[in-house]
């Protein structure tokens, strides 16, 4: 028979249980995969979608970095897309440099190539870039992506067959909501009426976003890293729940925003597993 001493003496340990996998298990759990399937006018098309890094720290280690490599590799996606935030954002350990970064991620392979576009961390780990104010600056990770193939596009767009792939800069490059991108040019650099997809970092830019995208892509919102009932206590994002987390319909416009990969401020996830998001266009 359970006494009621017993109870009141499991009532600490069941209560230390969520922060402890929090903090000790789901910050390093293997990534689920999260998978779409969308019609589209173009090509039938797999894409492989990584976010928020994170590099460095107990929770993205070179070790796991080369995991999720492996992983992403694994599922033969026709397409490899990196939405930013490649390093460390944390309060707690170390950054990995930069080019060691960028080696490990030059491990992808794709029929069509990794593309890449920057984040907010992205600038702001380099403070020269961040403290320019100018959009023009190439932040060090830029250099270091296509310094191992990875093209990276900022407010630019690349013509494949059947299809555009377009990547917008940071809209946090600066500071919140104070920017490096330029969706005009984005825009005008597509210059026939194919299928599009539209790599942006932040999701804010969905809100005013043109019907010409077929779909867009986008991370920095974790997922809100901490979810509970459904709901998170802080979403890095204008729109507060919003954009916070997978598959958003609007006006017949679509945004899918993954929970990423690493952590940012504190080691925590709690109910947003880390992913890769991988979409099957074309069914």
């Amino acid at each position: 028979m359970i006494t009621r001493r017993a109870l009141l003496g499991a009532v600490p340990v069941v209560a230390m249980l969520p922060p402890a996998y929090a903090i000790g298990i789901e910050p390093y759990a293997a990534p689920r995969i999260a998978r779409y399937a969308l019609a589209w006018p173009g090509p039938r098309l797999t894409i492989a979608a990584l976010a928020d890094l994170h590099a460095g720290g107990s929770t993205m280690t070179e070790a796991r970095i080369a995991a999720i490599v492996a992983a992403t590799n694994a599922l033969a996606p026709d397409l490899i897309v990196l939405l930013g935030d490649y390093g460390f954002a944390s309060l707690l350990g170390a950054p990995l440099p930069q080019a060691v970064v960028a080696g490990h991620l030059a491990g992808l392979r794709a029929s069509l190539g990794t593309h890449a576009v920057l984040g907010n961390h992205d600038w702001w780990e380099d403070g020269a870039a961040r403290r320019s104010g100018d959009a023009s600056v190439v932040p060090i990770i830029a250099r270091e992506l296509a310094g191992v193939g990875i093209g990276v596009l900022r407010n630019a767009a690349r013509r494949f067959d059947g299809f555009w792939l377009a990547g917008l800069d940071s809209q946090w490059a600066f500071g919140r909501s104070l920017g490096a991108h330029d969706l005009g040019a984005t825009l005008a650099a597509m210059t026939d009426p194919a299928p599009a997809i539209l790599l942006a970092h932040e999701p804010d830019s969905f809100a005013q976003m043109p019907r010409r995208f077929d779909l867009t892509l986008s991370g920095h919102t974790h997922g809100g890293q901490v979810s509970v009932a459904g709901r998170a206590p802080f979403v890095p994002s204008l729109y507060g729940q919003r954009y916070r987390h997978g598959l958003i319909v609007e006006d017949e416009r679509r945004l899918i925003v993954s929970a990423g990969l690493g952590t940012t401020f504190l080691p925590v996830r709690f109910n947003v597993p880390p992913e890769i998001v991988l979409v099957t266009l074309g069914t």
